[in-house]
């Protein structure tokens, strides 16, 4: 049985207000923006390596940390970018990624991958994949043509 006093506080309580993760992307899958800083940081503490990470300007105005996936990059300032969440799990303080061969952007693919290719932006280009899009005449794919 509840007191008066306890009555009285329930209807003064209001509910939680739900945090937004990923604030800066403002609800959209990925951002377009400019990097205004790139260079290195040390993850925490079992790992030792240089990883890399770029201090990017979204289009929003928004200023976020992205870590760039993969062996190599020609990123430098100024530089355009596109932003996706998901955070490396040993880097403090970033918390989205850069995505590789997209359009319009100077982020270049790794070439030479074999495997996770889809991550970091290489296409298939073995031979037999370029005959079953051919119907199995062998054609060179051409620009324009299913």
């Amino acid at each position: 049985m509840t007191t008066l006093r306890q009555a009285s506080i329930r209807k003064k309580r209001q509910p939680r207000k739900i945090k937004k993760t990923h604030v800066p992307l403002a609800g959209c899958p990925q951002k377009l923006g400019t990097c205004t800083k790139v260079t290195t940081i040390t993850p925490r503490k079992p790992c030792s390596a240089l990883r890399p990470f770029a201090r990017v300007k979204l289009s929003n105005k928004k200023i976020v940390t992205c870590h760039i996936p993969g062996i190599g990059h020609s990123l430098k300032k100024f530089s355009i970018v596109l932003v996706r969440g998901g955070r490396p799990n040993d880097l403090p303080a970033v918390r989205y990624r850069a995505i590789r061969n997209a359009r319009r952007t100077d982020l270049k693919p790794v070439y030479g991958r074999k495997s996770s290719r889809s991550k970091y932006g290489i296409r298939v280009t073995n031979r037999k994949f370029q005959i079953r899009r051919s119907r199995g005449r062998g054609e060179p794919l051409r620009r324009g043509s299913n």
